[in-house]
């Protein structure tokens, strides 16, 4: 008799959506709709994954993403999640779903809520229904909730900080997803999970697996997720300028096998609980006016200052001052003897003064403080515009080479009124938008390079791949702002107790930690 073909099986029907920003609430900066990148239907949604997705038949709904910024305004959250539900109602309408992808960053804010991903899940849950495995891939900096862990069947986050692996990490947890749906939707089990909470809440520039700990933490991973009945491990180490309940470092196991995987997860926590003592900076840090003493005095060029209390790729508004005052007072830089780039300043104003009066024009103005006021506040200028450009990015942009001049009679373009100032060797940008300088072709557009000044001083924490290859040295200055390395210094009120750095000492994790659930 001729051999019988067995059908093969059709792929798994997953739904995409997800919100995803990093929220400070220590900022006075507010998030909305213009900050985002809003993508709607499957291919826009696909279109930004730079890999080939696992076959599956998607269902894009809705995916909007932003630089990290504060929290985001209400009324728009809203309507963004009644999109999502109601395009998945429209989707399961149509056919079961058997998979969703929930792709977000982790740490989101909402104004009036304490967990905005955990509101945001459980509204898609409640329309898609218990029975469809959901899966996340997430930035190590998030936070899980009970009620996000409760809601996902499969959660995973970056293992690198800088955060190499982003995409890697999406693709790895929609393969895993992809796998796990086909699975139950043919009458298989549910993954098991497990979750234990260490209460320690440190920013990304002391858990930077660069250095140690971190580094050999995340390197036991892999081991970790050979094991048989584990399939995956991750750690993430929580959002520290966030002062919410669900703000600590999570460790979320995965797999077949219930009791691999909480023993998995029981052993991470562990390993963190057990270096509790041990995250120290990634750089040397000081004072601004500390760095830049040392940034003067060094024979490395160019030496780089990270403003690390305003940095917008962590939430600060992008305006603060405080490094920008001291720059262009310090007298080896007015003089011209040594030369400073300061990139950038969010100031919509002084970016279109200064194309109004185009390259080479000359124009006093304030500076920078619009946002977050704090002192100094606007720091007033006579500058001259070196290079314009325009981008997604940023908007409109401008060099302004900062000028030795009187600038008390307020923004003038006169020429007579400029005409004799002498150049400094301050170099400032300033942005329409909230942007993160990270990458050499960023400074190109602008006729700069990452390795053309003495010192950079830049609104960062640590710094980024392309940044710390420029860098013959740097410093991480703790300066204030809504992302304030000093944690102590924000005002944490809200968060579980006692907590590394708040308090001296943590119990270590017990089985009575270890939350289990999924497997049936």
């Amino acid at each position: 008799m001729p051999a019988t073909t067995q059908p093969i099986p059709a792929p798994p029907r997953l739904g995409l959506a997800g919100i995803a920003i990093e929220s400070s609430t220590f900022t006075p900066y507010r998030s909305g709709a213009d900050d985002f990148e809003v993508r709607r239907g499957t291919m826009e949604i696909l279109d930004r994954y730079p890999f080939e997705p696992p076959t599956a038949d998607y269902v894009g709904i809705l995916h909007a993403r932003a630089l990290p910024g504060g929290q985001l305004d209400r009324e728009v959250y809203e309507g963004w999640k009644a999109e999502i539900v109601e395009g998945l109602a429209a989707a399961m309408a149509e056919a079961p779903l058997d998979g969703f992808f929930f792709d977000i960053h982790g740490a989101m804010s909402v104004v009036g809520l304490d967990d905005a991903e955990g509101d945001l899940i459980t509204a898609i849950r409640a329309v898609i229904g218990p029975e469809v495995v959901v899966g996340t891939a997430m930035d190590l900096h998030g936070n899980v909730s009970h009620t996000l862990f409760e809601a996902c069947d499969l959660l995973t986050c970056y293992r690198h900080a800088p955060h190499i692996d982003a995409w890697e990490t999406r693709e790895r947890g929609l393969r895993d997803l992809v796998e796990a749906a086909a699975r139950v939707r043919d009458g298989g089990p549910r993954p098991h999970k497990a979750l234990v909470h260490v209460p320690i809440l440190l920013p990304g520039e002391k858990t930077s697996t660069r250095i140690e700990p971190a580094k050999s933490l995340y390197a036991r991973i892999p081991e970790l997720t050979e094991r048989p009945g584990v399939t995956d491990v991750s750690y993430w180490i929580g959002f520290a300028w966030a002062d919410q309940p669900r703000c600590q470092a999570a460790i979320v196991a995965f797999g077949d096998e219930a009791e691999a995987v909480a023993a998995a997860a029981k052993e991470l926590a562990t390993a963190v609980w057990e270096k509790r003592h041990e995250f120290e900076f990634v750089a040397p840090t000081g004072t601004f006016e500390d760095c830049l003493d040392q940034a003067i005095a060094s024979s490395a060029r160019p030496f780089w200052i990270s403003d690390s209390g305003d940095n917008p790729g962590a939430g600060g508004a992008d305006d603060t001052t405080h490094a920008l005052a001291q720059l262009a007072a310090r007298e080896e830089i007015r003089a011209d003897q040594v030369s400073a780039l300061m990139v950038s300043l969010v100031d919509p104003a002084t970016t279109d003064a200064a194309w109004e009066a185009g390259v080479g024009g000359r124009l006093t103005a304030r500076v920078g403080g619009k946002i977050d006021a704090r002192e100094p506040g606007p720091v007033p200028l006579a500058v001259e515009v070196a290079a314009l450009d325009e981008s997604a990015t940023t908007g409109r942009s401008a060099a302004l080479r900062v000028l030795e001049a009187d600038p008390s009679a307020g923004p003038s373009t006169d020429p007579t009124v400029l005409a004799a100032a002498r150049p400094t060797g301050l170099t400032v940008v300033v942005t329409a938008r909230r942007s993160q300088w990270a990458t050499a072709s960023m400074f190109v557009r602008l006729g700069l390079s990452m390795t053309g000044f003495d010192v950079v001083t830049v609104k960062m924490g640590y710094l980024e791949p392309e940044q710390y290859a420029a860098a013959a040295d740097w410093l991480l200055a703790l300066t204030p702002g809504g992302v304030d390395q000093d944690l102590l210094r924000l005002g944490h009120s809200r968060i579980p107790r006692p907590m590394i750095p708040f308090d001296a000492e943590i119990p270590a994790p017990t089985a009575a930690d270890v939350v289990i659930g999924g497997g049936a």
